[in-house]
C-alpha cells in the first residue's frame, strides 16, 4: 500500500483561497473527494496530504491559475481540470477559456470550455463549413449562435438562419394546434432559448420581425439561396441524404454554415440514412470543410449528463460486441 504524501503550495497574500474553497468549502470538498486528499490551509501555504499529493498538487496549481486569472471556480471546472491532468494537460498549457466568444444580454462572458470545444470555435472562425458532431451537452449549439451573434455584431453576417429538422413533420403535426409556423416552433425552442439568452428576448424577437433572424423548419430551407449570412444546422442527424445535400447548397457568397448534430441519437424511420453520418464520410477529405468530434469529457452540462452518456456509450459497445460475436458464430456454423 502506498504511503501518504504530504506537500505545500504557497498562495501568497495575493491570492485569495476562499475563492478557490467556494462557499462553504464547497470547492474544496469536491477537490477532495475527486483526488482522494486532504487540504489544509497554514498561513499562506495550503497543505496537501494523501497517497497522490503530487499529482493533486498540480491540480491545485491548475485550479489557482484559473482562480487568479479572477475566473469564477465551479464544480464543471474543477472535474474537466482534473481530467485534463489525467491525459497529461492543463488549463493553463491551453487555450480553454482564454478568448471570450460573445457576451449574453446579461454580461456574462461565454467561452469555450473544453479542449473540444476550443478547436470547434476555432474551427468555425477559420471554416467556411464545420460539422459539429458530439453527444448532448457538449455546446454545439449555444456556441454556434454565439459564434453566429458575434458575427452578426461584427457585421460579418447581414443575416443569421438557424435551421431545425422537424422528423414528425409529416405524421404528427397536424395534430397539433395553431397555424404551420406555431406547430413546428416546439422543434426549434432550443434555438429559441439560445438566441433569448444570448441576445435577450425583445432584441431577438425584433430582429426575427425585419427578418434579420430567421428561426425555420429544415424544410423551409428549400430553394433558397444565402449569401452574407450565418446559416446554422442544428440536430442534423435527423435529415436524410437528400435534406443534407440540399442544405449545404443554400450557401452563397460571403456566407458560413455550422452543422450540428449527434448521430447517437438518431431519430429517422428505420432503413433511412442520416444525413449526417452520410456527409462524415462524403466530405471527409474536403479541406475547406471542418470536422469536430466532440466527447464525453466536453460535456458542460450537470455531472450526471456525462455519466448517462457514458454508461449509454457502454451499453452500445457491448451490444455490438455481442452482435458481432454471433455473426462470427453463424459464419463459423455454415463453414
Amino acid at each position: 500500500m502506498a504511503a501518504s504524501e504530504e506537500i505545500r503550495i504557497r498562495i501568497g497574500e495575493d491570492k485569495d483561497a476562499r475563492a478557490l474553497f467556494g462557499s462553504m468549502d464547497g470547492n474544496l470538498r469536491i477537490i477532495e473527494e475527486a483526488l482522494d486528499i486532504e487540504v489544509v490551509l497554514r498561513n499562506d501555504e495550503l497543505v496537501i496530504s494523501g497517497k497522490d499529493a503530487k499529482r493533486a498538487g498540480d491540480v491545485m496549481e491548475d485550479l489557482l491559475w484559473i482562480v487568479e486569472r479572477g475566473d469564477r471556480l465551479d464544480k464543471q471546472k474543477i472535474e474537466y481540470a482534473i481530467n485534463l491532468h489525467e491525459n497529461g494537460a492543463s488549463y493553463s498549457e491551453s487555450d480553454i477559456d482564454k478568448d471570450i466568444i460573445a457576451f449574453t444580454h446579461r454580461g456574462r462572458p461565454i467561452k469555450a470550455k473544453t479542449l473540444g470545444q476550443t478547436a470547434y470555435v476555432k474551427a468555425i472562425k477559420e471554416k467556411d463549413i464545420v460539422f459539429g458532431i458530439g453527444p448532448a451537452g457538449t455546446g454545439k449549439t449555444y456556441l454556434a449562435v454565439a459564434l453566429a451573434v458575434r458575427a452578426f455584431k461584427n457585421k460579418e453576417a447581414e443575416k443569421i438562419v438557424l435551421a431545425r429538422p422537424a422528423v414528425e413533420a409529416g405524421e404528427r403535426l397536424g395534430f397539433l394546434p395553431g397555424d404551420l409556423q406555431e406547430k413546428v416552433d416546439p422543434y426549434l425552442r432550443p434555438l429559441y432559448d439560445a438566441l433569448y439568452e444570448i441576445m435577450g428576448r425583445d432584441t431577438a424577437l425584433r430582429l426575427k420581425e425585419k427578418e434579420t433572424i430567421e428561426v425555420v423548419p429544415l424544410a423551409y430551407m428549400r430553394g433558397r439561396t444565402l449569401d452574407n449570412s450565418f446559416i446554422i444546422l442544428d440536430e442534423a442527424q435527423n435529415t436524410t441524404r437528400e435534406q443534407m445535400k440540399m442544405f449545404l447548397t443554400r450557401m452563397g457568397f460571403e456566407s458560413k454554415v455550422v452543422v450540428n448534430g449527434d448521430i447517437t441519437q438518431i431519430d429517422l424511420p428505420e432503413g433511412k440514412t442520416s444525413g449526417l453520418v452520410h456527409a462524415a464520410k462524403v466530405l471527409d477529405k474536403v479541406n475547406e470543410i471542418g470536422f469536430c468530434y466532440l466527447k464525453e469529457g466536453d460535456v458542460v452540462r450537470h455531472s450526471l449528463v456525462k455519466k448517462i452518456i457514458g454508461a449509454y456509450d457502454r451499453c452500445d459497445r457491448r451490444a455490438a460486441e455481442r452482435k458481432s460475436s454471433r455473426r462470427s458464430g453463424n459464419k463459423a456454423a455454415g463453414s
